[in-house]
């Protein structure tokens, strides 16, 4: 079998299965979809009959467009989350990468499952499209294996990424979150009212700890204990900073009492603690900096020193040459 034959063979195969999974979900999405359009119009024709009763305003049927459909895919993909090819795909440590990432509901799995499919599927077909041609035999099944790898692991590469520096942002605003909380304790606020005064007035500064304070908040309104909403923001980023300051918030919420003195304590000793991090960065940086300066200073400061000396000796030498 030759090598162009063999590339047609492959690019067809991948295309009927991106095919053939396009259009099961096509289908399923299009009988979900005259589904709901039955239900809106159903619920339609008894709003319109409850205003003719009674009167009242009624509200059109939703449109169903590109986003229609869009939505319905990622439904589909969400409802899948619970099979043994879901959890496959969608695996615990994934789980947790994105709720690292400050998403939370099953939608946001859902379109992350729904990503990692199409990378998996678009990313080998264009290697295929564009540098597949030249490659045959065994060489080219391992470089389509390892294309499809990376197209499947791609979207978790972006995620990790993202949630690594989530996490750093997490530790820079951690002080001035300390501060803000004594701040607003100071003023004669309650607990809850400062978690929510924070994570709504304060995104542009604290964005992600704004973020994580407002899930925990809506978690706790919807019925949750104070220690269940604020068990995530304690052990997702990882900080034992972060889960002191939490510990520290649930005590005072279940017990009471004053909270300004150990703020206080708690922020000095994050200050101190960053300056010893950023002492600890410097003295790294310099004996970085040392091999930097040995190879570009040092040549030039022997120039500079050592050259007229040399000059001078290479000058007497050829003189007393000239003589002898």
């Amino acid at each position: 079998m030759s090598a162009d034959l063999l590339f047609v063979l492959s690019l067809a195969l991948l295309a009927i299965a991106l095919l053939l999974i396009a259009s099961v979900l096509l289908v399923k999405s299009r009988a979900e979809g005259r589904a709901e359009r039955l239900i809106v119009r159903t619920v339609a024709r008894r709003a319109e009959q409850r205003q003719r009763e009674g009167g009242g305003s009624v509200e059109g049927p939703l449109p169903y467009g590109l986003k229609g459909q869009l939505d319905r895919l990622i439904k589909l993909a969400g409802q899948r989350l619970d099979s043994r090819l879901g959890r496959a795909l969608v695996a615990a440590e994934d789980q947790r990468l994105i709720e690292l990432c400050g998403f939370v509901d099953i939608r946001s799995r859902a379109v992350f499952l729904c990503a990692r499919l199409l990378s998996a599927l678009l990313v080998p077909l264009l290697w295929l499209a564009m540098l597949g041609h030249g490659l045959h035999g065994v060489r080219f099944w391992m470089w389509l294996f390892v294309v499809f790898a990376i197209g499947f692991m791609l979207p978790k590469w972006f995620l990790v990424r993202f949630g690594n520096q989530r996490k750093a942002g997490a530790a820079e605003e951690l002080p001035l979150f300390v501060d803000l909380l004594r701040l607003l304790q100071g003023v004669g606020l309650g607990i809850d009212q400062s978690l929510m005064v924070i994570s709504a007035d304060f995104r542009t500064i604290l964005p992600v700890l704004a973020r994580e304070l407002e899930i925990a908040n809506r978690q706790f309104a919807t019925g949750r204990s104070r220690e269940q909403s604020f068990q995530r923001l304690a052990t997702i980023f990882q900080n034992d900073d972060l889960v002191a300051i939490t510990r520290l918030i649930l005590q005072v919420d279940r017990y009471g009492g004053a909270v300004q003195e150990p703020l206080r304590q708690f922020g000095e000793r994050l200050r101190e603690n960053r300056r010893s991090n950023m002492k600890e960065r410097i003295g790294k940086l310099t004996v970085k900096m040392t091999a930097v300066m040995v190879s570009t200073l040092l040549p030039a400061l022997l120039i500079v020193t050592a050259g007229p000396g040399f000059l001078a000796v290479i000058r007497s030498l050829a003189r007393l040459g000239g003589r002898g």
